[in-house]
């Protein structure tokens, strides 16, 4: 991995932070919704705020609108559709082409979404222990992921992990309203639709398309069905509880992300800190906080990816395998509707959580740019995947009144022509 100058954060004159202002500009009440944040979301509404200020800003507005849109009327036709079918089933009733895209563009992204978290926890754990180590500190985080995921121990070492990701994200938002935002530069950045000129290491282009696939165009939006079935929301009867706890989840997101973009705008950009390692963002803590605020950066962010590996290992394995059972239905026959039970199964998380460590050896891409490229290339997969949605969401067969209404059609179709556009100017740019 190249190295990098540290930022010398102490010839940087800065206000300090007491803990009882901290106290008061924290609520209490937050922790475990908190947890929501993603290490895509942490680097692309840096990167974005540092490189770009606001100038992208309608970037994230889009992508969050479009998620709760996505991700919503995947949930509606699960819950909805008079044939108990899941969203795989919807999508391979239609064709089984979109069984076999299914099926390798989870092997593809899956292998691909942990290979910068692994990277991301090698190289803070290393920085927490001090040592110059972080393929073998990956490794660890593998074999423990491994060791540990769906045994009973996994449920309260999760929530610890919660618990100093939540601790992160409030240190952020404490940050984020201390440094005084621009709120008419927000503005203007939220309304601007425009692509500023290149700056710095990544491309405007390149890091829009991110925050893009991060946010709206990610596969993992696929995975919401699958803790709904394990809630027991199985029915149109739990349409309005899922609705409302999804655009929760939505607003605290919103809050979040515009926290960290702003943290990379007022805090990072006028100090002339570009992030190109944990390091940099490390830095807008230790600003303000000293070296706590180091320590609570990177034990939260070695937290979220901790955690986000685990979930993704334990998520995209079931995406997996279901996409596969509709491919071969005999499978499902033979193995029953419990996934685990299918050697796929077994061999999916394999997959996903090992071969993800090549992209830790050295010489490989950088942490930051990893996650920057992985998160853009979810574009690609975005209109298969909205115009599939489109199509099988309208089905009166199957939903009757539940069908979309005119509005979701139209930012439907929106997501589809945005998504196809994008991903022809970002392939036109890497092949140039």
């Amino acid at each position: 991995m190249a190295q990098t100058k540290p930022v010398d954060t102490k010839a940087i004159s800065t206000p300090r932070l007491h803990l009882s202002r901290l106290i008061k500009l924290l609520g209490p009440g937050v922790i475990a919704v908190l947890s929501w944040l993603g290490a895509g979301d942490l680097i692309t509404s840096s990167v974005a705020g540092s490189t770009y200020g606001y100038s992208l800003m309608w970037i994230l507005a889009v992508s969050l609108l479009l998620r709760f849109l996505i991700v919503n009327i995947i949930a509606r036709f699960q819950l909805c559709n008079n044939q108990g079918m899941s969203i795989l089933g919807g999508y391979a009733q239609l064709h089984p082409v979109f069984a076999w895209f299914l099926f390798g563009y989870a092997l593809f992204m899956g292998h691909l979404t942990n290979a910068y978290m692994i990277k991301g926890a090698g190289e803070a754990l290393a920085t927490l222990l001090h040592i110059n180590q972080p393929l073998l500190c990956s490794v660890a985080v593998v074999i423990a992921v491994w060791l540990l995921v769906g045994r009973n121990i996994y449920a309260m070492i999760e929530g610890v992990m919660k618990v100093l990701l939540a601790v992160m994200t409030l240190a952020f938002l404490a940050l984020a309203v201390m440094s005084t935002p621009d709120v008419n530069g927000i503005l203007a950045g939220t309304i601007g639709f425009s692509i500023p000129q290149d700056q710095g290491v990544h491309g405007a282009l390149l890091v829009a398309v991110s925050v893009i696939g991060a946010v709206a165009g990610s596969i993992s939006n696929f995975v919401h069905p699958y803790v709904m079935k394990e809630k027991g929301w199985t029915g149109p009867e739990h349409k309005r509880i899922q609705r409302n706890d999804l655009l929760f989840a939505v607003i605290i997101g919103i809050v979040i992300n515009l926290a960290i973009w702003v943290v990379g705008a007022e805090v990072l950009r006028p100090n002339g800190v570009e992030v190109k390692t944990l390091d940099d963002l490390g830095a807008a803590l230790e600003l303000y906080f000293g070296p706590i605020g180091w320590f609570v950066f990177f034990i939260g962010a070695f937290a979220t990816l901790f955690a986000s590996i685990s979930g993704k290992t334990t998520a995209f394995p079931m995406l997996i395998t279901d996409a596969f059972q509709h491919i071969r239905p005999e499978r499902r026959q033979r193995y029953g509707k419990v996934f685990h039970h299918d050697p796929i199964h077994k061999w999916a998380l394999l997959f996903v959580l090992v071969t993800p460590l090549i992209w830790s050896l050295p010489g490989m891409p950088d942490f930051v740019t990893l996650t920057i490229f992985v998160n853009a290339l979810n574009i690609f997969g975005l209109p298969v995947i909205s115009l599939g949605l489109l199509i099988m969401s309208n089905q009166k067969s199957l939903l009757g009144e539940y069908r979309n209404n005119w509005f979701e059609n139209i930012a439907l179709g929106f997501a589809t022509a945005l998504a196809i556009w994008v991903a022809i100017q970002l392939g036109a740019s890497l092949l140039g």
